[in-house]
């Protein structure tokens, strides 16, 4: 399941919600083809992996979540561990994406 975010209070919560889980936030807009094209794929990964968190930020609708982490393009992937970013990448490679939910889960 991919839960979407709302807003940066919503985003703290959920990684802290997460504990030790890996937690894996697609950063996305409606507009963004690349984006478009992801996205059923970041939700089979939330299917396939279930002991790791999805979560989706539209980075219009959610602008405090995206300034806050510095989003410069879509869609972005970050990754984080006990609240703390451990990798970060643009592009919708969906290899590297599941290469590196396996890698840091």
């Amino acid at each position: 399941m991919v839960r979407h975010i709302e807003n940066l209070e919503e985003f703290k919560q959920a990684l802290v919600d997460a504990g030790d889980k890996l937690v894996v936030v697609d950063f996305t807009a409606t507009w963004c083809g690349p984006c478009k094209m992801i996205a059923p794929f970041f939700k089979s990964l939330s299917e396939k992996y279930p002991d790791v968190v999805f979560l989706k930020v539209d980075v219009d609708d959610a602008q405090d979540v995206a300034a806050s982490c510095d989003i410069k393009c879509m869609p972005t992937f970050h990754f984080y561990k006990n609240g703390e970013k451990v990798h970060d990448f643009s592009g919708a490679n969906q290899n590297t994406l599941e290469q590196k939910v396996v890698e840091l889960k």
